[in-house]
């Protein structure tokens, strides 16, 4: 007898992968810990994550949104301005450092530099370019945002018991005199690129993973030292370019590896943190690239279900949407926030 003669089908390729259903892989994940249906759930990430956040709202778990649209919004247009998206306004955080830059300014030990980005006559938050498309009036008005913003996502991190969080990327763009990061290079959605402020950077594994580790020690001091569960899960969508001077394929599989990597590390390092194979569901080699739509990069719809399909077979949907408690929103803090409020319905052109 040898070792492997007594392992399971889903540990060989022919019987776990070649012959076996991709819609519903027996064995490929087992959760660590459940989730209570009372547990607050924070979503943060990259674009993948919008499709677990959406999939939990509607399979009746607590799904906190600390950043709720204004009454006054249309609800076609909650995307456009970053609503609804994730549990708060931060649009896409594609790395880990930017999320811990993120923790770092709710905590008050880091103020980022040229947060305000110019887009034609109007400005936005270089943060989180794509939440407001018209852009603000000033820089100042960009200023009051990101102070609503950082307040509650303080909120956020206080009230939650689990964090998903989707790995996107290890490109990014930095301030060179600060080591501000940005979620996209000057220029693209907004802002002016110069090479004399700004310079490409492409993390490394231990930069990936310290910045999480320190991220979440962080976001820990802020809860007071309470503990919170940690879900991870790793973007499968591509890169749309890279600025490594590699091939773009080459370039996707090295974001891809570290960011996998680093979430094995994490899971297996901590008892608190589990990894869901979102990544491996979808690039599974026998669907023959067909969970993607024709550019390649953007993930079907009904990719995202039977992906969504294999976590709700080990944390079942609460029995109904309208039995689960209710979202966290801004609560009593939206009082205090009238006039940002006024001044987003403003930008809206209302």
């Amino acid at each position: 007898m040898n070792p492997y003669e007594i392992l399971p089908s889903a540990a060989f390729w022919k019987s776990g992968v070649v012959s076996a259903n991709p819609y519903k892989m027996e064995g490929i994940y087992r959760k660590k810990f459940e989730i209570d249906r009372t547990a607050r759930i924070a979503t943060a990430g990259s674009c993948f994550a919008q499709h677990i956040s959406r999939h939990l709202n509607k399979n009746g778990y607590r799904v906190l949104d600390v950043e709720p649209a204004p009454l006054g919004l249309p609800r076609e247009k909650h995307l456009a301005f970053g609503y609804s998206t994730y549990s708060a306004r931060y649009g896409n955080i594609y790395t880990t450092r930017q999320l811990l830059q993120l923790a770092r300014e709710v905590a008050g030990e880091f103020i980022p530099e040229n947060v305000a980005w110019q887009k034609g006559d109007r400005f936005v938050d270089a943060m989180r370019p794509a939440v407001e498309p018209k852009g603000l009036q000033s820089r100042s008005e960009v200023t009051l945002h990101r102070r609503h913003h950082i307040k509650m996502v303080e909120k956020l991190f206080k009230q939650l018991d689990i964090f998903i969080f989707t790995l996107g990327l290890t490109e990014t763009w930095l301030h060179r005199s600060t080591g501000t990061v940005y979620p996209t290079a000057p220029g693209t959605i907004a802002g002016t690129f110069d090479a004399n402020e700004f310079v490409f950077q492409n993390e490394s594994y231990d930069e990936v993973l310290g910045a999480f580790e320190e991220c979440q020690e962080i976001i820990k001091r802020i809860r007071g030292g309470r503990p919170f569960k940690v879900i991870l899960t790793v973007s499968p969508v591509p890169l749309t370019a890279t600025a490594t001077g590699n091939h773009v394929l080459v370039a996707t599989s090295y974001s891809k590896a570290v960011l996998r990597s680093v979430a094995g590390t994490l899971s297996a390092r901590h008892e608190h943190i589990d990894y869901f194979p979102s990544y491996e569901i979808v690039t599974n080699p026998r669907l023959h690239s067909t969970a993607f739509a024709d550019n390649l990069r953007s993930v079907r719809d009904e990719t995202v279900e039977f992906v969504m399909g294999h976590f709700f077979a080990e944390h079942p949907p609460v029995a109904s949407a309208k039995d689960a408690p209710n979202e966290e929103s801004a609560g009593d803090d939206a009082k205090e926030d009238v006039q940002c409020e006024e001044a987003l319905l403003e930008a809206f052109g209302r």
